[in-house]
């Protein structure tokens, strides 16, 4: 049984344990407009993130207008830390909300790829965290509601996934520090293959009621052949409680 403690799974940063149960794979949906599968660029796999320092994306803050750098200030007095364990209990993650886009990317735990010429899964370990890219060649559906992981849909660009994610709550933090954003929030995403064993995922993360310009930002991923995705609930313990 795992705890709900973000300090456990910041620990895990420092650690590298397989996974042991599997992933699912996407059913296979008409083609519509999608390109030939065998001309897609292949990201598929079993990917560890490298650890962030310190929870965050950068070295460098985002780039908060006033009002949203008042609002992150006091998320900050008790700050998640790898090296210290220490936990934020304002943090909403440790409430045992989902992690949220983009923060699930900061997640220590491994994730999984799986394509179709119609989409792209994401299988996070994390909370066990889908995310579903549409790369049939519709457009964000109108009338879009606010969500945790937001409206994706993305398209190749050589051999580049290029995914373009809105509707999101403004519930989530963008990382471990405590930084927050708005539900204008606007993420780009370029997923490549540089070689072989290393995923690059750059994000120029816009919100022009909360940043005064773009905060751009890069995450790097290892391939790991041999493992599956397991089972990461945060709030198991919360959940195995009410059960009884």
């Amino acid at each position: 049984m795992r705890k709900c403690s973000i300090g456990l799974i910041l620990v895990s940063m420092s650690l590298t344990v397989p996974s042991i149960a599997l992933a699912q794979t996407a059913q296979r949906q008409g083609a519509g407009k999608a390109q030939a599968a065998g001309s897609m660029p292949d990201l598929s796999g079993v990917w560890e993130p490298r650890a962030p320092t310190a929870g965050l994306f950068s070295k460098e803050p985002p780039p908060l207008q006033p009002w949203a750098e008042q609002k992150s200030r006091p998320n900050r007095e008790n700050p998640q830390n790898p090296t210290s364990g220490r936990q934020n209990e304002r943090d909403p993650y440790l409430k045992c909300a989902p992690p949220g886009v983009p923060r699930v990317w900061l997640t220590p735990t491994p994730f999984e790829i799986v394509q179709s010429p119609q989409r792209v899964l994401i299988f996070f370990e994390s909370d066990n965290t889908i995310r579903q890219i549409w790369t049939d060649g519709r457009g964000h559906p109108k009338g879009l509601g606010k969500t945790w992981s937001g409206n994706s849909i993305g398209h190749w660009d050589g051999d580049t996934l290029v995914v373009d994610t809105i509707g999101f709550n403004d519930a989530t933090w963008l990382d471990y520090g405590g930084n927050v954003h708005s539900d204008a929030l606007h993420l780009m995403e370029r997923l490549r293959r540089p070689d072989h064993n290393t995923l690059v995922i750059d994000m120029t993360m816009e919100d022009p009621k909360a940043f005064t310009k773009p905060y751009i930002v890069k995450r790097f991923a290892d391939l790991r052949p041999d493992w599956v995705i397991g089972e990461y609930i945060i709030c198991e313990d919360k959940y195995l409680i009410l059960a009884h």
